[in-house]
């Protein structure tokens, strides 16, 4: 009898094993409906799950039947985008506590790109939430699943590896926190229209920040971006009359030479009457004259200086990482002892039954004997026979359950269910099964 009679297996194509390119043919772009859909009719799977994000396309499932498992899915999910023979080599495999570890990293997010991220987590519990509706997971996969996002939080807890800026985006909010002390309520100005300076202001809302003003060469283009931030839009001929209003700006235009002067910025600071500017100048070349740091209560930092920032905050994060390693070790053993008991479950059960069929039967018996006729006489009977019957389950399951014990569970198991003849008993159980009267 094997300790747990299914595989719990995960398969997948992330960052470190697949390009961008195959990953983006792989990803569910039209949501998790379909596919799941698609993995509901595969017989092979007992329960099963899907993430798909940027960097990752994950499947988790149960079956007894790994193999096949494997070749179904990716026949359901990806054939259609992408021949075997390209996919093949890019696709990891992990079964049992391999796949549960995976999954707790994945949320703790020590498998992502960018160690300590938090988006993951809630990726996560977004596909497990469609999953779980639509009927893909089951007693394992929730139980498991519930299980990634209480390690992912102690790992939060615990561990410090969210708490350092390890992207240029980040690592302007945390420098700006560390200005104003607090973000709320400080207006920001986007100077261009650059990526990372669109990321900066993403987390700057987060942090929340009371407007956004963007100023670009094209005014229709900082329209579109002011909209997407709820913000409004100046022309770039604008700019130094917005400095009065602001208190943090985001310089990231494609110019090649500087836009902004020490000059320009002391005149608006006397206006300002010294209220803290933050600048942070990520554009290459870079968009602010460095003079501008020498005036008092202005901060100006450009790319160079938030790299610094990233690296030293990610040897930060690898500490904190092994940290993170050691709490879900713990937690996978844990979740290997709940695997166990849930095998030992139907025995104990059985176990239990069998024992309270003996009493009643036998006190029956008793009853009638010694002329035990009332239900008062009959219960304290009962009461007595089942105290004893306890007393002598104790170690057997005692047995069964031990943690530390030279024998497997599988062999524990199979010894308790022999000495009991529990397999016969249940054979008796069963309609049909063979009688002894």
């Amino acid at each position: 009898m094997a300790v747990f009679p299914d595989t719990i297996a995960l398969i997948g194509v992330n960052h470190k094993t697949a390009s961008l390119d195959l990953r983006e043919r792989l990803a569910c772009t039209a949501g998790y409906e379909g596919p799941l859909a698609a993995l509901s009719r595969l017989e092979s799977l007992k329960e099963y799950y899907l993430l798909s994000t940027c960097n990752r396309v994950e499947i988790a499932f149960v079956g007894d039947d790994v193999r096949r498992g494997r070749t179904e899915i990716l026949a359901a999910l990806f054939a259609p985008r992408v021949k075997a023979a390209e996919l093949e080599p890019h696709v990891y495999q992990y079964e049992q506590s391999r796949a549960v570890e995976h999954l707790f990293q994945v949320a703790a997010s020590l498998d992502s790109m960018v160690v300590g991220e938090a988006q993951i987590l809630g990726q996560m519990k977004e596909a497990y939430r469609i999953a779980a509706k639509t009927g893909g997971t089951g007693l394992v996969l929730n139980k498991l699943l519930h299980k990634s996002f209480s390690v992912a939080k102690r790992v939060r807890t615990e561990t410090r590896i969210g708490a350092s800026a390890v992207s240029i985006s980040y690592a302007a909010v945390v420098l700006g926190r560390k200005i104003f002390g607090d973000l709320t309520n400080k207006r920001v100005l986007l100077i261009g229209a650059g990526e990372m300076a669109e990321l900066a202001a993403e987390h700057l809302l987060n942090q929340g920040v009371a407007s956004v003003v963007v100023a670009n060469r094209t005014l229709e283009r900082a329209v579109s971006l002011a909209r997407r931030f709820r913000g409004s839009a100046i022309a770039l001929a604008e700019l130094q009359g917005q400095l009065q209003h602001v208190d943090v700006i985001i310089s990231s235009t494609g110019a090649s030479e500087l836009i902004l002067r020490k000059e320009d910025v002391r005149r608006v600071m006397r206006g300002r009457r010294n209220r803290p500017l933050f600048f942070i100048d990520i554009a290459v070349p870079r968009d602010l004259d460095p003079a501008i740091n020498e005036l008092d209560n202005v901060y100006l930092y450009d790319i160079d200086d938030l790299q610094g920032v990233i690296e030293l905050n990610r040897a930060d994060r690898e500490r904190e990482a092994v940290k993170a390693g050691r709490i879900i070790a713990e937690e996978v053993l844990k979740f290997e002892r709940w695997l166990e008991n849930m095998a030992s479950t139907p025995t104990i059960i059985q176990l239990r039954n069998l024992m309270e069929d003996i009493v009643r039967s036998e006190v029956d018996k008793t009853a009638g004997r010694i002329g035990a006729t009332s239900t008062l006489q009959q219960e304290a009977l009962e009461k007595m026979a089942l105290a004893i019957a306890s007393k002598m389950l104790y170690h057997p399951l005692k047995y069964l359950k031990a943690e530390d014990h030279c024998l497997s569970l599988e062999e524990r198991i199979h010894t308790v269910r022999t000495v009991f003849d529990l397999d016969e008993a249940a054979d008796q159980a069963q309609p049909g099964g063979p009688s002894h009267a």
